[in-house]
């Protein structure tokens, strides 16, 4: 055959990727500044295309991506690909001075990575500054073609990113505090893709809408995008099946309320089991600790097709009281890995190392801020300090000088954690990494502490999925704790909260070499230095090594 009908066909199979599997998916992000009204307020904020939410990233399992991002704003910026394995590919996993350095105004960079053995919904975003307040949006991971989904197919999906919304500039709020050693204003308002709905301060504004038709099944493909809150989410007058978090399948449950982290998806599904009507759907805010939180619940409508919008009866969602611990709890216990012989939980069971990080806030001296003192905020009493090139550079070319790789591994000094804490509210700091050898399989309690105060911190690890195989209130004890540890069906994830004045217990194995980030995705405790990163050594096989950096990443 001529190599010029190759060709088209080949251009064919690129365009109409229906007909045939196109392994190659391009797209561009232009980032770029957008007028926006929301509050009945206009201001401008950094978008991609133009739209907020971003667009929506499709690809399948095992297909190679290429995003084009083209900084067209005055801030330096990267992307991060929440929750994509990024297997020897770490050069496109985003964190700014983490694995590459940002891109600058004017420039361009190319995250090329290849999506192996994931499926399901997880996400993007800025990581950098308070930027991924606005510029965020949906990665759509679908089965290899011919592999059904492990439940009842839908007859239709929708992304539904839950986000926040402050009326004054983002990046204001945020500088505003770090100058002034504060904690900032929360936001004005929780959105449901982009829009508030409805609010006292602008009763006027229409919030999203959700069309079905009365007998149809339907997939919710949920995502937090919020900067610093846990949210609940209901539907009025129906019930939602769970059936993936984090693009990992668990056992199907229902639940009234869905409880979703900052950093966390979940898909659910929806049957359109009523004749008609319309029904108010919710998001409001989670917080069971003496913190302030924007109080005002985004709502939307979920609209059953031939249901005249005047004359509809609407049923309307009552959100659970903010400090609703128990249905947050009970929903977070629900959740198991499906461990089917298709998709089995591989729970590592020997090992390795063992490690006891504790999250805490904290105080340090500051004779410029308001009160004399800054707000911090740590792990194991380090508060991290991010460096000025890439972390993932200086371990690739050997760069000294610029972190440490000691970490520590336990608490510098034991103390009742949940209890009453030590009147010496300091931390230290530094740039410290955790380093691990190839192939080692860690577990990793967070523990969360009372000091300044208990609070439910969602931590998420770059680079690897995990398995929740504990949790519990107080204290973790080494001896009596692990006896109840759940190795045969943990819920697998990438981002766990840690409860409040509480602990959780992760598992996983660094089968992927490179430097990879963990920290709070309430963004403000990230912002404080609530981060850490792991260094993992490269192993001794062909396939076991870091590749080297494209040849476009951008310099600082």
């Amino acid at each position: 055959m001529a190599s010029w009908v190759i060709s088209a066909l080949l251009l064919l199979a690129c365009l109409f990727p229906s007909s045939v599997e196109c392994m190659v998916r391009h797209y561009k992000f232009n980032i770029v500044m957008k007028n926006a009204t929301r509050l009945c307020s206009t201001k401008p904020i950094v978008t991609v295309n133009g739209k907020f939410p971003g667009p929506t990233l499709v690809a399948r399992e095992d297909d190679t991506v290429l995003v084009k991002v083209v900084n067209h704003v005055k801030y330096n910026l990267s992307i991060h690909w929440h929750g994509i394995r990024q297997l020897r590919t770490g050069w496109a996993d985003g964190p700014a001075y983490i694995t590459q350095c940002p891109i600058q105004s004017g420039q361009s960079f190319v995250y090329n990575f290849t999506i192996t053995g994931q499926r399901g919904t997880l996400w993007w975003h800025a990581h950098i500054l308070w930027l991924r307040a606005t510029v965020h949006g949906a990665v759509v991971i679908l089965p290899k073609r011919g592999v059904p989904y492990p439940f009842p197919k839908p007859h239709k999906e929708a992304v539904v990113i839950l986000s926040e919304w402050w009326k004054s500039d983002v990046e204001a709020v945020i500088n505003e505090a770090l100058k002034s050693g504060l904690v900032p204003n929360v936001s004005d308002a929780h959105t449901i893709n982009g829009r508030p709905g409805p609010v006292l301060s602008c009763p006027s504004q229409r919030g999203y809408t959700l069309p079905v038709q009365a007998g149809k099944r339907y997939m919710l493909r949920l995502i937090n995008a919020a900067l610093n809150e846990e949210l609940f989410f209901k539907i009025a007058g129906h019930q939602l099946t769970v059936v993936e978090v984090d693009a990992t399948y668990v056992k199907p449950f229902k639940t009234e309320t869905i409880v979703i982290a900052p950093g966390q998806t979940t898909n659910v599904i929806l049957e359109a089991d009523r004749h008609s009507g319309q029904y108010t759907v919710v998001a409001s805010p989670f917080m069971d600790a003496p913190i302030t939180v924007d109080n005002v619940t985004a709502t939307a409508t979920l609209h059953y097709s031939g249901t005249l919008g005047a004359t509809a009866t609407t049923t309307f969602a009552i959100p659970p009281p903010k400090n609703a611990t128990p249905v947050a709890m009970n929903f977070t216990s629900a959740l198991r890995s499906l461990n089917s012989k298709e998709y089995p939980a591989v729970v590592p069971l020997k090992i390795d190392r063992s490690l006891l990080f504790t999250i805490s806030l904290g105080i340090n001296p500051c004779s410029t801020c308001v009160n004399g003192h800054r707000i911090l905020a740590d792990i194991n009493n380090v508060t991290f300090v991010m460096p000025t090139i890439s972390l993932l550079q200086a371990h690739f070319f050997n760069i000294s000088g610029v972190f440490k790789d000691d970490f520590p591994g336990n608490p510098p000094i034991p103390y009742n954690y949940t209890g009453t804490q030590p009147t010496n509210f300091q931390t230290n700091s530094g740039t410290r990494l955790y380093r691990l050898a190839y192939n080692s399989t860690v577990q990793l309690v967070l523990q969360d502490t009372g000091m300044i105060t208990p609070e439910n911190h969602p931590l998420h690890l770059h680079g690897f999925n995990f398995f929740e195989v504990g949790r519990g209130l107080g204290n973790f004890n080494a001896k009596k704790d692990p006896k109840n540890f759940n190795l045969v069906d943990p819920v697998e994830r990438n981002t766990i909260g840690v409860p409040a004045g509480g602990w959780t217990a992760i598992r996983f194995r660094t089968d992927n070499p490179g430097v990879w980030f963990m920290h709070c995705h309430l963004e403000i405790h990230t912002t404080w230095g609530l981060k850490m990163a792991f260094v993992v050594d490269n192993g001794k096989g062909p396939n076991e090594s870091l590749l080297p950096p494209p040849i476009d990443l951008p310099k600082c």
